[in-house]
């Protein structure tokens, strides 16, 4: 079989390196990598750059987009975010390029905004923007040619320093709690404890990221089954040999501020690889998540009748993620 060519723009994120990962296990794919923290360095905010950085490649014929830039605002995040798929797109040579992949998620369906429609499906009517995914999507549309956008819920990875990984916030909380000696409370909003979510796992999003490049449009990606945080959270304890206690609502932000002092003892006491800013990046990632007082799933069903079957099961994901931290020394 004739070898492709992937570009991929956000290599070194928890959804960008699995991805990575992924395309070189396959075999059939050369891969570029696009980031900040390695791979080749590209201001994609300067067209300039991108272009010629960008188009000094030859034969790229797949794009996966995974980059982000944060910003303070939901208006703010508009502009770069878009600016920076639209240089990279218009810097690849559109004549071998076949297919350009989305990274996008539920904020599509405005989960982020407060309650929605559950299960969220592909065919939702948008909402009130600002939305930059959705401003992506319509430039996609507009450009013309081969698209998808990948939709997950919360992804489950291993990358340090990625400012949306759960699983590790819940792995160096739950390693600071015991230290402390304390149970695991859960630190969310009363009613986020008993929500029905789901998360999607990186290995299983990177399987349904590159099987999508076979079809058109937008697709849910999800593990395959829904949880509350009431029935996994013991679970989840017991793994680290922790009690639980009732739910205390704290922001994780604020209570984690002065820890760097108790992790850098922890860190010298187990031998961890891991400093407390690679370990700290995504605590307001997890207030925000365990501020979702509602619902939090989509209906996945469309890439099942298209044909993508991969399940992962939630629990078993975490207990996987954990391991490989302490494999990794990140965690005692």
């Amino acid at each position: 079989m004739e070898r492709k060519t992937a570009l991929v723009a956000g290599a070194n994120g928890i959804i960008g390196r699995n991805l990575v990962e992924h395309l070189r296990a396959d075999g059939g794919w050369d891969v570029i990598s696009v980031s900040r923290r390695g791979g080749l360095a590209v201001d994609l905010l300067d067209a300039a750059d991108t272009r010629a950085k960008i188009g000094a490649l030859t034969g790229v014929t797949h794009l996966f987009y995974a980059a982000y830039q944060d910003r303070p605002t939901w208006a703010e995040l508009v502009p770069p975010n878009l600016a920076m798929l639209t240089n990279l797109v218009d810097a690849v040579d559109p004549a071998a390029l076949e297919h350009v992949s989305l990274m996008q998620g539920y904020k599509v369906y405005g989960a982020h905004l407060g309650p929605f429609k559950t299960p969220a499906r592909e065919t939702d009517a948008g909402h009130m923007p600002p939305e930059f995914n959705v401003d992506q999507q319509r430039f996609l549309e507009q450009r013309g040619g081969s698209w998808s956008a990948i939709r997950p819920s919360v992804v489950g990875g291993t990358a340090l320093g990625n400012p949306m990984n759960l699983a590790l916030v819940i792995a160096v909380y739950a390693s600071i709690s015991k230290e402390l000696g304390l149970p695991l409370r859960f630190p969310g909003k009363p009613g986020a404890y008993d929500s029905l979510l789901e998360m999607t796992d990186a290995g299983l999003l990177a399987d349904a990221t590159v099987w999508a490049t076979g079809h058109e449009g937008a697709f849910n990606i999800a593990n395959g089954d829904l949880f509350r945080w009431s029935e996994l959270w013991p679970k989840l304890a017991a793994y680290f040999g922790l009690d639980v206690a009732p739910p205390l609502r704290m922001s994780l932000v604020d209570v984690m501020a002065d820890k760097a002092p108790l992790w850098t003892s922890l860190a010298a006491e187990h031998g961890l690889t891991a400093s407390y800013a690679d370990v700290s990046a995504s605590w307001s990632f997890g207030d925000f998540v365990f501020g979702w007082d509602y619902d939090m799933f989509a209906d996945t069903s469309k890439s099942r009748r298209a044909g993508f079957h991969t399940y992962v099961e939630t629990e078993q994901m975490f207990y996987r993620l954990f391991d490989e931290f302490r494999k990794a020394r990140v965690i005692p």
